[in-house]
């Protein structure tokens, strides 16, 4: 429980200042103003009295123990104060001071010596380097914000201290409420997950917003954030998203995933909305705290002017909600009332001329359409334009529905009067069509996640664990790092892969007699260990139908693969049956620091980091993220059947994906691996190309 940070009986303000300019008295003065209840206990061993307060010399020498204390002090004199606190019996402690880790390895230093104090303790720390925390029930200010924000539902968690004081800016000329404001900078010991996790059941938090920059424990934040988010909305902004130069990737799922792409899978997988600018950030609060869940796609538009709703009706398309086809009694209603030159067919144009009256009625036909899930209602400034009573009527009207009403009421100075009359009924105002569409197409989402989502099952098939077990033993006990085609097949056929038949020909002889003794079309590959894209090497040969053409394909093979890297070690050369009439896709493994192992689905062969077609789930996966794994990515019409292209068997690829899945769950210390490609038929797929790496 972290109820101590938020509703603490009395405070300590450690650092408190006799100085209008420094934080200590800030901090001092937003307590005091704030309208906490509680009592306020200074710290300065230089005043007697602050802000008419009595000033205590040192924590020990506070009368009673108090059960939170702030700290903004030098930060070489912090751990010494921590220690005081422990002693002393407080319970959490809020370091506002900087100079920790974010400076280097001496601050690394007394940020480990902090924490080390703490749990000596048993305090609990948020921060240091913080703005810190504030809560607008208990009127409890102990943050160096300008201004408290008014007491509403939104719960907001940031990494970033700076874009926390822009966040409180933002609510307070919005009139948007908060319940709790927590930057916890450097977390030292209280994370984001924490605090989702103390809001979970919070009467007072109906949203949470996340601003991050990373991820400790990624599979206890898919765990909480995974639970919580089926309570109540999450919405979440990271930054760090490209991390250039963090990692050097050998595979092709790792050259084409990251830490960011770890992230979208988790909060994909959690029901996590993701927010991917700052706007949308807000956006997203503002519908999600002001109005109903949008419990379904069909939406509604009336509006003063065409083109708004035009640019409405395109992003509505795009992103993937419907434009909700009226009922015949809604449409004769329309009908009956507006002028004859209106649109009575959604969107509904109630014409430039439109009056207060004529708003009214039109939102009040269509809301409650019962074909209708929610509604944008457009307005623009014209001459007869009555934008005051008109956000009236719109905020009459839509307390009566249990529908999401949003508007969006273009212009600038002209519409103050009537947005500021929306503000205050909770009706969220978009400056464009475009952002409230995209508003309501996350709200949807997350009902459409919560309530029409099958949850899929984890799939456990029947395989050769054992032998398996065995093999990666060996690899461990000799040091081997790295498997090619030949050992990384063997892995696969005891997890149930179809793999395909080939023969390791160690010279051109070998070669040769092979293409004797079998008939067919062959595929030459080279195998080294130390070449992982053949095809840049000059290491495939392609339509191989005799012995001559077998022994010459070898010598190329080998004197390209000596120019491309004069070094090469070169175990021979694999011939395999070529496979015609299918479809190469990928299906690839790359492990995420943070949030464990990644799955890879997409076209395959030589185009699949230029196309960059691929989707992305976090292992384990189910039935069903193995369904939309191979739905997202754009080019599955070529699987699904597409012109003269035959529908290819995407019930064996699911397998495949799901196998994969579980042979990772057995054998974690794989680190990265590729099957490039699978080669999927009208019936069946077969794994052509593997390559596995181990972290041991």
């Amino acid at each position: 429980m972290l109820k101590y940070f938020f509703t603490p009986e009395n405070v300590c303000l450690i650092g408190a200042s006799t100085n209008p300019d420094k934080l200590g008295f800030k901090i001092l003065k937003n307590l005091i103003e704030g309208g906490y209840k509680g009592k306020i206990f200074p710290v300065n061993p230089k005043a007697d009295t602050i802000l008419n307060l009595k000033s205590y010399k040192n924590v020990l020498e506070i009368p009673e123990v108090c059960e939170l204390a702030i700290i903004v002090i030098p930060s070489e004199l912090v751990c010494d104060v921590a220690e005081e606190c422990g002693k002393k019996g407080i319970k959490g402690l809020i370091v506002i001071s900087a100079g920790f880790k974010e400076t280097g390895p001496e601050g690394r230093k007394k940020e480990e010596r902090l924490k080390e104090i703490v749990r000596k303790y048993k305090m609990r720390l948020i921060g240091p380097n913080c703005l810190g925390v504030i809560d607008t029930k208990n009127k409890l200010n102990a943050s160096f914000a300008s201004e408290m924000p008014l007491e509403g539902k939104i719960s907001f968690i940031t990494q970033s201290g700076a874009l926390g004081t822009a966040i409180l800016d933002w609510a307070v000329k919005e009139n948007v409420g908060l319940s709790k404001f927590i930057s916890f900078g450097n977390k030292a010991d209280v994370s984001e997950i924490d605090l989702i996790e103390e809001f979970e059941d919070d009467s007072d938090t109906d949203v949470i917003l996340l601003y991050l920059e990373g991820v400790n424990d990624g599979k206890k934040f898919m765990e909480v954030t995974k639970r919580v988010s089926s309570k109540k909305p999450i919405i979440v902004i990271k930054s760090g998203k490209t991390e250039k130069g963090t990692k050097t990737a050998s595979s092709h799922t790792g050259s084409l995933s990251g830490s960011d792409t770890a992230f979208n899978s988790a909060i994909k997988q959690s029901g996590v909305i993701r927010a991917n600018t700052v706007e949308e950030l807000f956006d997203y609060a503002l519908i999600f705290a002001c109005q109903p869940i949008l419990k379904g796609k069909n939406i509604g538009i009336i509006t003063n002017a065409g083109g708004p709703a035009v640019m409405a009706v395109d992003m509505i398309e795009e992103i993937g909600l419907t434009l909700a086809e009226f009922s015949t009694e809604t449409t004769e209603k329309l009908k009956n009332f507006l002028p004859s030159a209106s649109n009575i067919s959604n969107p509904v144009d109630i014409l430039g001329d439109a009056q207060a009256d004529r708003y009214e009625r039109a939102i009040e036909f269509v809301i409650s359409d019962d074909k209708v899930d929610g509604i944008i209602v457009i307005l623009t400034p014209q001459v007869t334009t009555q934008i005051k009573e008109t956000a009236e009527c719109i905020a009459k009207t839509s307390k009566k529905y249990n529908k999401p009403v949003i508007t969006c009421f273009m212009g600038g100075k002209r519409v103050e009067e009537g947005i500021k009359i929306l503000k205050e009924n909770k009706i969220p105002n978009y400056f464009s069509p475009e952002r409230a569409i995209i508003s309501l197409k996350a709200m949807y989402d997350y009902w459409r996640n919560l309530n029409e989502k099958p949850k899929g099952k984890v799939i456990k098939f029947k395989v050769e664990k054992e032998k398996v077990q065995e093999k990666i033993n060996y690899f461990k006990n000799q040091k081997i790092n790295t498997i090619g085609d030949i050992e990384g097949r063997g892995i696969l056929s005891l997890y149930g892969i179809n793999v395909i038949n080939s023969f390791l020909a160690k010279d051109e002889n070998e070669c040769a007699e092979f293409l004797k003794e079998n008939d067919g079309v062959y595929v030459m590959k080279l195998v080294s260990p130390d070449i992982i894209h053949k095809t840049e090497a000059g290491g495939i040969k392609l339509n191989i139908t005799n012995s001559e053409e077998a022994k010459r394909a070898f010598l190329e093979i080998i004197n390209s693969a000596k120019k491309y890297k004069p070094d090469v070690k070169i175990i021979g050369v694999q011939i395999q049956p070529m496979i015609k009439n299918g479809v190469e896709v990928i299906i690839g493994i790359n492990k995420d620091i943070q949030f464990g192992h990644l799955i890879m689905f997409g076209l395959g062969g030589i185009y699949v980091e230029l196309l960059k077609d691929v989707s992305f789930r976090l292992i384990p996966i189910t039935d069903i993220d193995a369904n939309n794994m191979i739905d997202e990515i754009k080019t599955s019409k070529i699987l699904k059947g597409f012109r003269n292209i035959p529908k290819m068997d995407i019930e064996a690829i699911k397998e495949t994906l799901l196998r994969v899945s579980q042979l990772i769950l057995d054998f974690p210390e794989i680190k990265e691996m590729d099957i490039n490609p699978l080669v999927v038929k009208e019936k069946g797929c077969t794994a052509v190309d593997v390559r596995f790496s181990f972290e041991f």
